[in-house]
């Protein structure tokens, strides 16, 4: 998806299933996503429909989008704020997003291709470097934070979407070529652990005359499956130990139904761009290597198109009938993993809310839970925004409690390394100085947002009552024995025995008088409130 407007007469409403439940089944009652952490060991492959690492430990992938590189500008957007790079993506971690999902188009990937919409001041380290090299030091800082990088082929020229995976001036053999030269580029290189080989194939032309991405229809110059199989087999050439990511279409046949010729044989049930795959399970994508194939739907809300099954009687009780059909049967017959490579919306109708605490139950908890990429870091993905707000430094709190509960943070994406205003990482000794007292007092007030079994996540809001600012700050609290830590935001949270402190971050080390600020947190265990909360050593 990208600041799609409209998605034309290709959806169409889905029969819907029975009622009575307003939540949708979870596919997996594992423990909790918070009891585990990482992205596995060396390289990742199948079993059925899990995925797994080198040692054959299943993985979860639970990540977010970071677009812009398929836009003119060549490169991630964000660039241009008061942000460092690295810092974003420290958040990203900290958050609990263990992958990155990256959009790119072909145009991007030219020699002599620019890089523009960069804060010099803020990011010196990215001057003069090309696209590519940009891509290198992300993927760098990711795999150092315990992150796993999708590559995503999002456009073929920065101009935009495309129903097919050509065009008249990027070839089959361009895309394909292009993908052969990333898969050599990072070779050897476990970060990157695969390609989603062209995002959102869709329906174009009316039916009977369709023109666009079909599955199953046997047409070389149309039929998506066909084209994922020459591509991801030219790839696994080059690189055998990436995993394959393929989408769906929207509809099946290629082409859009028309609804005013009274001719039900010309009609079909379609769904989202790339999001419907209920052909693969007849027709599957064929690879020379097993177990390297995994489906990759797009699925979204009211924001992005208002679809027929939002405004059934029965929602949302419709919705996992919906979803079994057009990919999650995959998942559930133990066809394939599922890596859910978008969804998201801006929340501002109440079924969107809805729609995504569903979603996320649907795709179950823990790590036998389905993958997926959230859509988007970016606050300005024009029909969904983005976790980042518009500064791309504060994040969207209310999108992030829903998702938090199905995150499994990377190994080692605690934040412990913050870029300096230059952008340069601090790894300089902390300081042996205790932080500044606070003059007057503070008071602490505390919400558990969500529990599950095994672990909770709360929300602990400590508020300087004194007269001066507090610069830095840093809060601590106590848990009971046997709870500990899973994830933290808002600020850089570590746990010794019970204690657990919450640093301020760079780009928010001040708390005024009168401020207040909210440190919100996953942590495995019973549920228990934050006991002897204090603010620079003063009790609240």
């Amino acid at each position: 998806m990208h600041r799609r407007t409209a998605l034309g007469g290709a959806l169409t409403a889905l029969a819907t299933a029975a009622a009575g439940v307003l939540v949708a089944a979870a596919v997996s009652t594992a423990p909790a996503a918070a009891a585990a952490g990482g992205t596995g060991t060396g390289y990742l492959h199948t079993s059925g429909s899990k995925i797994v690492d080198s040692t054959g430990a299943t993985v979860r992938l639970t990540g977010i989008n970071w677009f812009g590189m398929e836009t003119d500008n060549k490169t991630f957007h964000g660039l241009w704020s008061s942000n460092p790079w690295r810092s974003q993506l420290d958040t990203m971690a900290r958050l609990g997003y263990n992958t990155l999902r990256i959009p790119y188009s072909n145009d991007a990937l030219k020699a002599g291709a620019t890089a523009t919409g960069i804060n010099d001041f803020v990011n010196p380290d990215l001057i003069g470097l090309s696209p590519l090299q940009i891509l290198d030091k992300v993927i760098d800082y990711a795999g150092s934070k315990g992150m796993r990088v999708i590559l995503d082929r999002h456009r073929p020229t920065s101009a935009g979407q495309s129903p097919l995976w050509y065009t008249s001036t990027v070839s089959e053999a361009t895309w394909i070529n292009d993908w052969k030269m990333l898969a050599q580029r990072y070779a050897g290189n476990t970060t990157v652990i695969g390609a989603d080989l062209h995002n959102e194939p869709h329906a174009e032309g009316t039916n009977p005359a369709a023109t666009g991405a079909c599955w199953g229809c046997g047409d070389t110059a149309r039929d998506w499956r066909l084209a994922a199989e020459r591509a991801g087999n030219a790839i696994l050439g080059v690189q055998p130990n990436w995993l394959i990511f393929v989408e769906g279409v929207s509809c099946p046949s290629g082409g859009l139904s028309n609804v005013w010729d009274n001719d039900p044989s010309n009609d079909e049930d379609c769904g989202w761009w790339g999001g419907n795959l209920s052909k693969a399970g007849q027709f599957p994508v064929r690879l020379n290597v097993a177990n390297r194939l995994v489906y990759s739907p797009h699925e979204y809300a009211t924001s992005v198109y208002r679809q027929a099954w939002f405004d059934d009687p029965t929602y949302p009780a419709n919705m996992p009938a919906i979803w079994d059909k057009y990919w999650g049967y995959l998942y559930k017959q133990n066809i394939a993993p599922i890596m859910m490579g978008e969804f998201g919306t801006t929340l501002q109708d109440p079924k969107d809310k809805i729609w995504l605490q569903n979603l996320m139950a649907y795709t179950g908890t823990g790590v036998n839970g389905m993958s997926f990429t959230y859509w988007s870091w970016n606050p300005n993905s024009g029909d969904t925004g983005g976790i980042a707000n518009d500064d791309w430094t504060t994040i969207n709190q209310a999108k992030q409690d829903i998702l938090t509960p199905y995150l499994i943070p990377p190994t080692g994406g605690g934040g412990t390394t913050s870029p300096s205003p230059t952008g340069t990482p601090n790894t300089s000794p902390a300081p042996t100085t205790p932080p500044p007292p606070v003059t007057g007092g503070c008071t602490a007030t505390y919400k558990q947002i969500n529990s599950w079994s095994g672990g909770f996540q709360g929300e602990l809001t400590v508020k300087n009552t004194g007269t001066a600012a507090v610069n830095p700050w840093s809060a601590t609290w106590t848990w009971p024995s046997g709870v500990t830590l899973a994830s933290g935001w808002n600020a850089t949270v570590t746990q010794s025995g019970t204690t657990v402190t919450a640093a301020a971050p760079a780009w928010a080390s001040s708390l005024a008088a009168g401020a207040s600020v909210t440190v919100g947190f996953t942590a495995n265990g019973t549920a228990a409130t934050p006991a002897t909360v204090k603010l620079n050593g003063t009790a609240c």
